[in-house]
């Protein structure tokens, strides 16, 4: 009997917030969408058309990407321009904030490059590897041939190092980046999946 209780108990603790959030979901969709449907413009024509069900949850979408549009061309775009303006007179906090925003966009940004993650063999024995990811496989432009960049994250930090190594010291992993990435930062007692 005091398993059956157990059972029942544990089963509540995955059904009620379940439940309840599903009905707060419910229930303001059917609250908001019955408000914009009963406005007075709905009723008549030309509007009487638009009166559906789903009218309100399509109106808060439509609000919030425009509302998002609007952020973005008249707030955050101007500011960032200006920021970066002055940044220019700046040469030294120039280097360190543009560093620092491309580290971060290539982590979370549109231009991510840490996807493909290797293992580099740092000895001539091959006894002495790390975890990296590949940032540029072309060096031409520095004058570096028959080399690539690789990436080697610092545990339990933010920081890392850039090392320029032979490419057949570089090792492909059959792994997802961010599960790498965690196994890194964390010094290696994160479990993959």
């Amino acid at each position: 009997m005091k398993k059956l209780a157990k059972y029942f108990f544990q089963g509540l603790l995955y059904v009620v917030p379940l439940a309840v959030t599903l009905y707060i979901i419910v229930f303001a969709f059917i609250w908001l969408d019955g408000l914009l449907r009963d406005l007075e413009m709905f009723q008549q024509a030309p509007y009487a058309q638009f009166n559906f069900p789903g009218l309100g949850l399509l109106v808060i979408i439509l609000c919030i990407t425009l509302i998002g549009f609007i952020g973005q061309k008249l707030v955050t775009t101007p500011i960032e321009n200006r920021f970066e303006r002055g940044l220019k007179k700046a040469p030294l906090i120039k280097v360190i904030y543009t560093s620092v925003k491309d580290l971060l966009s290539a982590f979370v940004g549109k231009e991510r490059k840490f996807e493909q993650p290797v293992l580099v063999t740092l000895d001539t024995e091959g006894v002495m590897q790390r975890f990296g990811f590949i940032t540029a496989t072309n060096l031409n432009e520095l004058g570096i041939e028959d080399k690539i960049a690789v990436y080697l994250p610092s545990s339990y930090g933010i920081l890392g190092e850039l090392y320029v190594v032979p490419a057949q010291n570089v090792k492909p992993i059959d792994a997802h980046p961010a599960d790498v990435m965690k196994f890194i930062v964390s010094g290696g007692v994160a479990k993959i999946k």
